[in-house]
């Protein structure tokens, strides 16, 4: 059973990120950017020309992998799933450098036996010269085989609040994208090397039929949508964006992303994949300068 004590009290050692244009290039390549060679605002983010960092790379960086693993957690690391991600950039995110990423856990929440539980981490990422933040990154997960611990202990954290339900009107704005069949393969690369995004045997034993492609590069194809049609492929301008995974997406497939715009700083976020009519982002949150 989960330790909500060792868990929250857990002990990260910072992380040395040191990365360069062909990290970002390559990040970039992994959400799509360049498909078309002659689309020069795409470009900026796979060419050394004039590049440019996609704001969204923050999640890819510094991160403390699946210490959920560990025994000493009690978590049923098997059952977790990636339930939100919400990332908050406070200054633009330099194509090249050397990042101090720091990682806590800020919450445990117990639904109950049999209902689950829900943990909270909180990544940071510090300018190495500087000190500064960079970007900050929560991390939600859920923990579906751990509810009930707090039964021992008689320790729960207050949940996070959810995110509010996007607008029942019509979108102001849709985009879709197709996913490469190799997107997966390409997009591990910037870090996420889970082999269930590679490996059809691993993907099988998950109980999908074939491997699935990584929730954050769906989410980071959104960051691409509001770059590419709301800020005029200006990245430094994205300050904030928060979803909820709700359904896994496979390379091949068509995701489509509506926006609705909320003043002049603020759009709400849905992607679906059409051909099977399910939701696979919800709940978004994007903030632009």
């Amino acid at each position: 059973m989960l330790d909500y004590n060792v868990c929250k009290n857990w002990v990260f050692p910072d992380i040395a990120v040191d990365y360069t244009e062909r990290d970002t290039m390559l990040y970039a390549l992994g959400l799509g950017m360049g498909i078309d060679p002659m689309d020069e605002g795409a470009l900026r983010f796979v060419y050394e020309k004039n590049l440019q960092a996609v704001p969204t790379m923050a999640t890819a960086m510094g991160t403390p992998g699946i210490w959920w693993r560990d025994p000493r957690t009690g978590a049923d690391a098997v059952k977790l799933v990636h339930g939100e991600q919400d990332v908050r950039l406070l200054k633009p995110l330099p194509v090249k450098g050397s990042l101090i990423s720091r990682n806590r856990v800020l919450s445990l929440t117990d639904k109950g036996a049999g209902k689950g539980a829900i943990a909270v981490v909180l990544r940071t990422l510090l300018d190495a010269a500087s000190g500064e933040t960079v970007a900050e990154s929560r991390n939600v997960t859920f923990l579906r085989g751990d509810g009930g611990f707090s039964e021992q202990g008689g320790v729960s954290d207050p949940g996070p609040a959810p995110l509010p339900a996007v607008p029942e009107r019509p979108a102001d704005l849709e985009v879709s994208y197709d996913v490469r069949p190799e997107a997966a393969l390409v997009y591990r690369l910037s870090g996420d090397a889970n082999p269930l995004h590679a490996d059809p045997e691993i993907a099988r034993k998950a109980g999908f039929d074939r491997p699935i492609l990584h929730g954050l590069c769906t989410y980071g194809m959104a960051a691409r949508g509001v770059i590419q049609h709301v800020l005029g492929w200006d990245a430094s301008r994205l300050r904030r964006l928060a979803v909820r995974f709700t359904s896994p997406v496979w390379p091949g497939e068509t995701v489509r992303y509506e926006f609705w715009r909320e003043g002049d700083t603020v759009l709400r976020l849905r992607a679906s994949v059409d051909a099977r009519q399910v939701v696979v982002l919800n709940n978004g949150i994007v903030e632009i300068a």
